[in-house]
């Protein structure tokens, strides 16, 4: 079985991009630049349309993960607005001040989207104890972790992210993201017992209007999701498993 290529995006280009160049399933967010928030009504209803499965980020808001009750009923709201438009799934996470696991908004969450795909985002990578955050992910019917391995990108943590696997021990995915290119997909396969891998498949490019920079409405630099780079992530990916 291919290893599974998901691609992040946060916007209709990008999604569509993505489809293009075979991705084989969609983290839909808005705001990538911080780590990705929930994606607009609109957004989500295009992709609910796409011939691959998406999944909705679920964060209401930059910053940290610790959500108070507002800002929960606010994430359960858009949990259904995902399910609506026939979603496959949604990314989630919430912590305590220390890091650790919120395991009671995380159970409140899950239980709202039962039915749909569930994955654990990042938030995992600030817990203090893998051990005890991947047991909780588990018991919470988490279908995979998208994690760096705690490190700024997954490269930076191959064996972090091998323990992690090993933890994991089949309860769920362990999905390697952050920093997961063409070039660096080699470090992880097929070393790392993996069955998804998360990956952005963009290109810089500079503003093309410095008019919006200077007045605060564009950064100067993008990162723009791209068709050519996904279908060689894709051929990458089914040349490294071709020749473990």
């Amino acid at each position: 079985m291919s290893i599974l290529l998901e691609v992040c995006v946060d916007d209709a280009e990008g999604l569509a991009a993505a489809v293009e160049g075979g991705a084989d399933r969609i983290e839909l967010c808005s705001a990538l630049a911080v780590g990705g928030l929930t994606p607009s009504a609109g957004l989500m209803a295009i992709a609910g349309r796409a011939p691959v499965p998406a999944y909705a980020m679920i964060r209401p808001r930059p910053g940290d993960f610790v959500f108070g009750p507002v800002e929960l009923d606010l994430m359960r709201r858009d949990i259904d607005a995902a399910r609506a438009v026939g979603l496959a799934g949604v990314v989630l996470g919430a912590s305590h001040p220390d890091g650790r696991l919120d395991a009671r908004a995380l159970g409140e969450l899950t239980g709202h989207a039962a039915g749909l795909g569930l994955t654990l985002h990042r938030a995992f990578d600030l817990v203090p104890d893998f051990a005890e955050a991947t047991s909780i992910a588990a018991d919470l019917g988490f279908d995979r972790i998208l994690t760096s391995g705690g490190a700024k990108t997954a490269p930076a943590a191959v064996e972090t992210l091998a323990r992690l696997v090993e933890l994991a021990a089949g309860r769920l995915s362990i999905m390697p993201g952050s920093g997961i290119t063409i070039e660096t997909i080699g470090q992880f396969l097929p070393w790392l017992a993996v069955t998804e891998v998360h990956s952005s498949c963009s290109v810089r490019e500079p503003a093309n209007d410095m008019r919006m920079v200077e007045m605060g409405f564009a950064p100067p630099e993008r990162r723009r999701t791209d068709a050519a780079t996904v279908r060689a992530m894709r051929a990458r990916l089914d040349a490294l498993q071709r020749n473990s």
